[in-house]
């Protein structure tokens, strides 16, 4: 069975940037319409994993194949931010997880405790800000899965979080990240065998998922904003307005990437080689059970 597992709707809210958060959506497009381009493209199973919400789920709540996720905007004890992708739950879930999300070890324990698979997303990306090393550590200690294809992500930042999962024996998984139609279903996550979502998540804990698929570049980037400003500016007549600064797009985005590989590049030594010291102090000992007890 395939599955992406990275997939963003209408409803994952504004853009994060202080001007864009007052006029631009993260993304325009139709949950129904993401459910059959998915399934057109190959995907067994659909999910959404809108920011901090599963309100577009409402739509696809009756489809068989369809299970409710999200991608939680969570604090990390550092008072870094990180992105944890958080599978198969139930509207209550939801609500108790937003209610932790801005203290990561209340929500890990949360997760935890309820058996919920979920991942860190993008590890090597600058997305959600700076980074800190002792995230790493809590990383490495307690979060079951890491995204290893991301198909917005560079294929070298993508390279790095595969050779940090295998040397943390963490699952690995891949999703599309899409934020516009062209870009969903172009990576995912597949466990052969499989023939419902039970025992697509059994495989996943077993290690039997594959990742598949293919990574982000400058084109694909650059498309994809274009393709949500222009949706932008069919949504409101005035935004038509700001058609200009749509020419700075192509520069914006080759910031973006100049700026993926600078921080892919200065973690992954970090981190891979090991060229850091760790806050963690000695004697140190975790604080819940470690992953490999429940996954």
């Amino acid at each position: 069975m395939k599955c992406d597992l990275h997939v963003h709707s209408y409803y994952s809210g504004m853009c994060p940037s202080f001007f864009l958060k007052l006029v631009c959506r993260e993304s325009y497009s139709n949950p129904e319409e993401l459910y059959g381009v998915l399934r057109r493209r190959g995907m067994n199973l659909v999910t959404l994993t809108d920011h901090d919400s599963v309100e577009g789920a409402s739509l696809l709540r009756n489809r068989p194949d369809f299970f409710l996720s999200e991608e939680v905007t969570c604090r990390m004890p550092s008072g870094t931010e990180v992105h944890i992708g958080v599978y198969d739950l139930t509207e209550r879930q939801h609500e108790e997880i937003q209610r932790r999300r801005n203290d990561f070890i209340s929500l890990l324990i949360y997760l935890t405790e309820r058996r919920l698979f979920f991942s860190v997303n993008h590890v090597f990306s600058g997305l959600t800000g700076r980074r800190e090393w002792e995230d790493f550590d809590w990383f490495e200690q307690y979060v079951p899965a890491m995204e290893t294809r991301n198909g917005l992500m560079l294929a070298r930042n993508n390279l790095h979080a595969a050779r940090l999962a295998r040397k943390w024996r963490k699952i690995a998984i891949g999703g599309s990240d899409a934020h516009a139609m062209p870009s969903v279903g172009t990576a995912y996550t597949e466990v052969p065998g499989a023939r419902n979502k039970e025992e697509f998540f059994a495989g996943l804990r077993q290690g039997k998922g594959r990742v598949k698929g293919h990574p982000g570049n400058y084109a694909k980037l650059t498309r994809d904003v274009l393709l949500i400003v222009r949706e932008m500016m069919r949504e409101k007549n005035w935004k038509a307005a700001m058609a200009p600064l749509a020419l700075l797009i192509p520069a914006f985005t080759f910031a973006n990437w100049c700026g993926e590989r600078a921080f892919a590049r200065r973690w992954s030594a970090r981190v891979l080689r090991g060229n850091g010291r760790s806050k963690r102090q000695p004697g140190w000992q975790p604080r819940f059970p470690a992953v490999q007890e429940w996954v």
